[in-house]
């Protein structure tokens, strides 16, 4: 099933009177459970495409269409409800907001939705035990490394039970041990609960995980990869 259907996507800036196209022509598909990263190098257009993926970023023509709905067809508090109830966001500097514990901070998305209290803790405590911080429930942002910051991001993104989770470079501030980490915890939540994930990405042990690899370049596909041999 499509999760995400993307036509003739184009994201045009105007810069010093000259036109830059850092998202050209894009058309893709993104079906249930895949393991994606999108790659290319810096100014491909990669977190862009991301952006406007999410309904951060509006394009200046072409669809994303997620489950059915025309992200182009909502004003901005059915866009901001839309995100909330259907895309997982994981950014690459984590986002956490400082005062509250790791536990209300996975808890943050799902109070905005009007889940009740209990729900809230017994879904918070099952994420945060799944990326392994059953322990640090209560500790707040700067009482975690980088890693554990990401893994409560994690979490969090996963809350609301989203359709798929975007994270734009995820691994971009961690060491080889906790990048190592991540990947693991994400690649077993996409297994064993076919949750969809999306990477915009540099890291090359994040493509090396990933199912399909799209690569950008001047902000046109490149190329799109099926590891299991088809394209």
């Amino acid at each position: 099933m499509k999760v995400i259907e993307i036509d003739n996507l184009k994201k045009t800036y105007s810069e010093s009177e000259v036109e830059v196209h850092a998202v050209n022509g894009v058309t893709l598909d993104i079906e249930e459970g895949e393991f994606t990263a999108i790659v290319g190098p810096s100014g491909s257009g990669k977190t862009t495409l991301l952006n406007m993926i999410g309904g951060l970023d509006i394009p200046t023509s072409g669809e994303v269409i997620i489950g059915g709905s025309n992200m182009n067809h909502l004003n901005g508090s059915e866009l901001t409800d839309f995100r909330k109830n259907n895309i997982g966001f994981v950014f690459q500097a984590y986002n956490l907001i400082p005062v509250l514990t790791a536990k209300e901070n996975t808890e943050f998305v799902m109070k905005l939705q009007g889940k009740s209290k209990v729900e809230c803790e017994k879904r918070s405590k099952e994420l945060l035990e799944s990326v392994g911080l059953g322990e640090r429930i209560n500790a707040r942002p700067n009482k975690m490394s980088g890693g554990q910051q990401q893994r409560v991001a994690v979490a969090r993104a996963l809350a609301s039970k989203p359709k798929f989770v975007l994270a734009d470079e995820p691994t971009a501030n961690l060491d080889s041990k906790s990048t190592e980490t991540l990947l693991d915890i994400m690649e077993k939540l996409n297994k064993e609960e076919n949750i969809t994930f999306v990477f915009s990405t540099h890291d090359a042990r994040v493509v090396k995980k990933a199912r399909r690899v799209i690569t950008l370049e001047d902000g046109k596909i490149l190329s799109d990869v099926r590891k299991n041999g088809g394209e």
